[in-house]
């Protein structure tokens, strides 16, 4: 059967997927998401040696939802071109982030420009987002399997349905819970506000929301693609823009914006920027990211 086509899926060669492979540490799982990304012709190794240099200066911020981690780094010229790689770790192993460990599977990244990888990693965060998906990622057989969580396909493959235990059995695995908790129990959306003026009221509004990250090329798209989901919710899209941006970056435009949205490892790396800075622990769960928006708001 041949593999699914999809913005992920474009990105993501069979070659570069490796299931249950073994890692004693977030060292050596990060490496071996590189190592794939090598094998495929996606870039050279001193792009994996980048991605373990980013998560040693910025913490565990990679970790962006229960489970899942997205290593990547600022491009370099080992880059050939925009592609990822998908490593499900045989044992669940500790990142270092307070609420999202143990991390079971690491998603290599590596982007040869700003733009071209936007649309598969929205795509990505809906497969994640998605509590049949992201369990089906969990019991993937095979390199199609995987892809065909990834590209939407939420029916769950043969061999999860064949070992799959009674409802009666077990309670809701991990990922199934963490899933869930993106989608679920999001409050109605606010009033949307008649024009400018009115958002104006409820903050003195610069128009502009910042999500940031150590790079902003990967997880800070993650939390973009969030926010803005719950702002077409709410009807506010057309009065506010969100960006994704790095760190370096988001220290000087900080004043620029209403707020910063970003993690708790990257927002101790800002430090006080002279603008809120609101931590968001699952950047998938427009749940927590609708409840940062109405506090920040004040809505």
């Amino acid at each position: 059967m041949p593999a699914p086509s999809s913005a992920v899926a474009d990105l993501l060669p069979a070659s570069a997927i490796r299931l249950d492979a073994p890692a004693d540490d977030r060292t050596s799982a990060i490496r071996t998401s590189g190592e794939l990304l090598v094998v495929a012709g996606i870039a050279g190794d001193s792009y994996t040696e980048a991605m373990l240099r980013t998560v040693d200066e910025h913490g565990p911020y990679i970790v962006i939802t229960p489970g899942f981690a997205l290593a990547h780094a600022r491009p370099d010229d080992s880059v050939v071109r925009t592609g990822m790689s998908f490593v499900r770790l045989a044992e669940p192993v500790t990142f270092g982030h307070e609420s999202n460990d143990p991390v079971t599977i690491v998603m290599g990244l590596a982007a040869a420009d700003d733009s071209a990888h936007q649309q598969a990693l929205a795509a990505l965060a809906g497969a994640l987002a998605d509590p049949r998906r992201r369990a089906a990622l969990d019991t993937a057989s095979s390199a199609d399997e995987v892809l065909t969580a990834l590209d939407g396909d939420t029916a769950a493959p043969a061999a999860a349905k064949r070992d799959a235990p009674a409802p009666s059995e077990t309670g809701p695995s991990r990922a199934d819970a963490a899933a869930e908790s993106t989608t679920s129990a999001v409050p109605a959306a606010p009033a949307a506000p008649a024009d400018q003026a009115a958002l104006a009221d409820a903050v003195p509004s610069k128009n502009l929301i910042l999500t940031v990250c150590g790079n902003g090329l990967g997880t800070s798209l993650f939390l973009k693609n969030t926010a803005e989901q719950v702002l077409d919710r709410w009807g506010w899209s057309p009065y506010l823009t969100v960006e994704a941006t790095d760190t370096i970056s988001a220290k000087g435009r900080a004043k620029e914006a209403d707020f910063l949205l970003t993690s708790g490892a990257i927002a101790q790396t800002l430090g006080d920027v002279g603008v809120p800075v609101e931590v968001i622990e699952n950047f998938t769960s427009q749940a927590e990211i609708d409840a940062a928006l109405r506090r920040l708001y004040a809505v």
